[in-house]
C-alpha cells in the first residue's frame, strides 16, 4: 500500500519513525514498541491502549522488542506494564540503547533477553516515591538517610539538630509507604528474573548440573539484593555497564552491536526517536508503528 505524501515536517519523521522501526521488527523478528521517559501514572494506560491497538491490528508475532530510555518512575506503573505486555505476548524482551535506572531497571529485569551495548546502563532498584509535599524523591536514598540517623542515635553520636531532623523530616506513614516500594520492587525482580530470565538456565555452567527453581530463585534473590543496596551504588542515578552486569552479577546480557544489523536498526530508531520528541517538546513518547503518543 503507498502510503499518502507527508502534509507537514512532522508527519514525513513519524512517517519515517515507522520505517526504522518497521526494520527493526524484521532484524529481530519482532512487533517493537518504543518508550522514552519517566515511568509515571498514566503511561501504564497509554501501554495498554497502544498494545491492545496493534496486537488487534496484526498477530503475526508473538514476541515483543521493547526499546526503552527511563530515568525511573513508580513501581506500581511497572508491575501494571508487564501485566499488560505478559498478557499480549509469550515473549518480551528489552534493548536499552541508552539508560534505564530505577524502575526501568526492574521493568528491563521481566524480559526474556536484555539487549544493551558499550554506551547503555542499568541503575540501582531504586523506585521514585511521592511526598506529602509533593515532591519526587528517591526511596532508597530516603530510607539510607533515616536508618543512618537511628545508627547514630543508637550510637549515642547524633547532634541536636540531626535528632529533630528525625523528629520534623520523616514522615513515619511515608517511611512506611517508601518501605514497602522497596520491598515491591525486589519481590518483582526475584519473581520476574526467575520466571523469564532464567527460564532457559537447565544446567550450570561450570559443573554442569541441572538447575532447579530453587537455584533460579535464590539467584534471582542475590542479584536483586545487590542492585538494591545503597552503600555499593551511591546514588540513584549511577549507570551500571553491560560489563559490570556480566561479570559482577554473573548476568546474560546480549551485546546487540555485536548481532548483525540488529545493533543499527536499534540505534537509528531509537536516535530518530529521541531527537523528534525533544522537537516536539514532548516529556516521554511511546511509539509503535502507527502510533506516536506523546506523555502528558
Amino acid at each position: 500500500m503507498v502510503k499518502a505524501t507527508p502534509r507537514n515536517a512532522n508527519e514525513f519523521i513519524e512517517q519515517q519513525l515507522d520505517k526504522r522501526a518497521s526494520a527493526l521488527m524484521r532484524a529481530s523478528h519482532a512487533d517493537v514498541l518504543g518508550i522514552i521517559g519517566a515511568l509515571l501514572i498514566g503511561v501504564d494506560d497509554i501501554v495498554r491502549d497502544v498494545v491492545e491497538d496493534t496486537r488487534q491490528a496484526s498477530t503475526t508475532h508473538d514476541r515483543l522488542l521493547v526499546v526503552l530510555t527511563t530515568r525511573g518512575g513508580y513501581i506500581e506503573v511497572v508491575q501494571r506494564i508487564v501485566d499488560t505486555l505478559r498478557h499480549h505476548y509469550g515473549i518480551v524482551e528489552f534493548a536499552v540503547p541508552n539508560s534505564a535506572f530505577s524502575a526501568g531497571t526492574v521493568l528491563v529485569m521481566s524480559g526474556d533477553a536484555i539487549y544493551m551495548n558499550y554506551y547503555s546502563r542499568l541503575g540501582p532498584i531504586d523506585p521514585q516515591m511521592e511526598t506529602a509535599r509533593g515532591t519526587q524523591v528517591s526511596a532508597l536514598g530516603y530510607l539510607a538517610r533515616y536508618e543512618r540517623l537511628l545508627e547514630k542515635a543508637r550510637d549515642g553520636t547524633l547532634t541536636t539538630a540531626e535528632a529533630q531532623l528525625i523528629i520534623d523530616g520523616f514522615d513515619q506513614g511515608e517511611l512506611y509507604l517508601f518501605e514497602q516500594a522497596r520491598e515491591l520492587s525486589i519481590t518483582l525482580l526475584k519473581e520476574w528474573l526467575a520466571k523469564y530470565k532464567f527460564k532457559n538456565w537447565h544446567v550450570t555452567q561450570t559443573r554442569k548440573m541441572p538447575v532447579t527453581d530453587e537455584m533460579r530463585t535464590k539467584r534471582a534473590e542475590e542479584i536483586a539484593t545487590e542492585l538494591s543496596n545503597p552503600e555499593r551504588w551511591h546514588a540513584h542515578g549511577y549507570g551500571i555497564s553491560m560489563e559490570v552486569l556480566r561479570r559482577d552479577l554473573n548476568l546474560l546480557i546480549d551485546d546487540f552491536d555485536a548481532i548483525p544489523e540488529l545493533g543499527t536498526r536499534i540505534n537509528d530508531y531509537h536516535r530518530l526517536l529521541d531527537d523528534y520528541m525533544v522537537k516536539r517538546a514532548n516529556q516521554g513518547v511511546l511509539h509503535t508503528v502507527g502510533h506516536y503518543v506523546p506523555f502528558m
